[in-house]
């Protein structure tokens, strides 16, 4: 093999394009290395004495192409008589490809700009990626985003938690801040998955309802409760999907909306009143605590009470196994997602268009379910056997129910 720097100071004189001389010395380095991969399985050298009668043997070659930064290899794949031979070179080369894309396609959906990125990695790695190879890579994500609203989901689910997020996004020329709807279902053994995020320009009771349709269409049977804040026309139109579930209001909406109807010196002292009231034992306490509430603030905040009386559905996560009451009475579970998605998108002040803000969402998104559709939320194990007795069995929720299960649980 003539030397390689003796081609390349050739090639440099003559004023001749050297990147096919490192094309040509990486496929040859390549071949050379797939040969001695099978010399090395087989354990004997071509035309070998210690290789007959081994029961395996050299069988040709088959080719394949493999795109590298230099322009396309063209690789020989060695065979072996038996097929056992499990080539890992070309494995490693197309793995390292896949390692870097990823790591572009992260950035990309970080909010990174493709000319910055291509310059990046090139800095980094020695790889050129123009800014139009990347905004091609990110096509690929966008066909993971349309497999996401398309996958088959779980047909049973403890509780699903509705909330949306505000983000400016741009449309027709004007910025304005709109409603990312976020569904998130935990099961009976705690594991937590974002079903679907749907970009809406305001938050309404009908998109989730529209949400909840798609998601029955894709497997979803039974859901034995929703949590959500007050927004009008939402309670009914999950338990209208849902006829048998039951709806719990957000304990931490309904304190933000007290504190901001109240003076600051009666603040505390309200607050620290109300977040007693969801800690109570059972239900008879919680309302009794209600009631002393009224009675105290009655006199001061004559509305403020007479509208709390109104309230709907306070005590629905009592129905429940107690260790995961903290879990169910507020929708703290999607505000947390809530909060992530508004740190990661801060990296744009404003998305140019509904598809590229999408995409930085699902990009939290599927790492979030990466992380928690296997790892059990706080609670949810200890009273798996209770909570599956309920999904399962055709039996209303309620505190006599859930009794009767404890108390199978307990003689199992």
């Amino acid at each position: 093999m003539e030397n390689f720097n003796t081609k390349i100071m050739a090639a440099l004189v003559k004023g001749e394009p050297i990147e096919d001389i490192f094309r040509q010395s990486l496929e040859d380095a390549v071949n050379l290395l797939l040969e001695t991969e099978r010399t090395v399985f087989l354990d004997y050298e071509k035309w070998e004495i210690k290789g007959y009668n081994t029961g395996n043997s050299r069988n040709g070659y088959y080719t394949r192409s493999l795109k590298t930064q230099y322009g396309l290899l063209n690789l020989k794949i060695p065979r072996d008589r038996l097929g056992e031979l499990d080539i890992q070179t070309v494995k490693a080369l197309q793995s390292s490809q896949s390692h870097l894309e990823k790591m572009i396609m992260m950035m990309y959906q970080k909010g990174v700009t493709t000319s910055d990125i291509s310059e990046l990695i090139e800095k980094m790695y020695g790889h050129y990626y123009s800014p139009a190879t990347i905004s091609n890579l990110s096509k690929s994500f966008e066909e993971e985003l349309i497999n996401y609203r398309q996958r088959e989901i779980q047909s049973n689910y403890v509780a699903i938690y509705c909330d949306a997020t505000f983000i400016p996004v741009r449309r027709g020329g004007l910025v304005s801040k709109e409603a990312v709807h976020i569904i998130l279902g935990i099961d009976a053994v705690g594991h937590k998955e974002v079903l679907d995020f749907q970009l809406y320009p305001n938050e309404s009771s009908v998109n989730y309802r529209e949400m909840l349709q798609d998601l029955k269409t894709r497997g979803l049977k039974k859901v034995l409760l929703f949590v959500s804040d007050e927004l009008n026309g939402l309670a009914e139109a999950l338990t209208d999907e849902f006829p048998q579930a039951l709806h719990q209001t957000c304990w931490t909406h309904l304190l933000r909306s007290v504190s901001g109807k109240v003076r600051s010196k009666d603040r505390q002292a309200i607050m620290e009143a109300l977040k007693e009231v969801p800690k109570s034992k059972n239900i008879a306490e919680a309302s009794h605590r209600l009631k002393d509430f009224y009675e105290s603030w009655q006199g001061i905040y004559p509305k403020l009470v007479e509208q709390f009386k109104q309230k709907r559905n306070l005590f629905s996560f009592m129905h429940f196994p107690k260790p995961i009451w903290i879990s169910l009475y507020t929708n703290n579970i999607s505000e947390n997602i809530n909060k992530q998605i508004k740190r990661v998108t801060k990296v744009k002040e404003q998305f140019p268009n509904e598809k590229s803000l999408e995409k930085m969402v699902y990009c939290y998104i599927s790492e979030y379910n990466v992380k928690f559709t296997q790892r059990s939320h706080k609670g949810f194990k200890q009273v798996s056997y209770e909570l599956n007795k309920l999904l399962h069995q055709n039996l209303p929720v309620n505190e006599a129910n859930l009794k009767k299960i404890e108390g199978e649980s307990q003689v199992s």
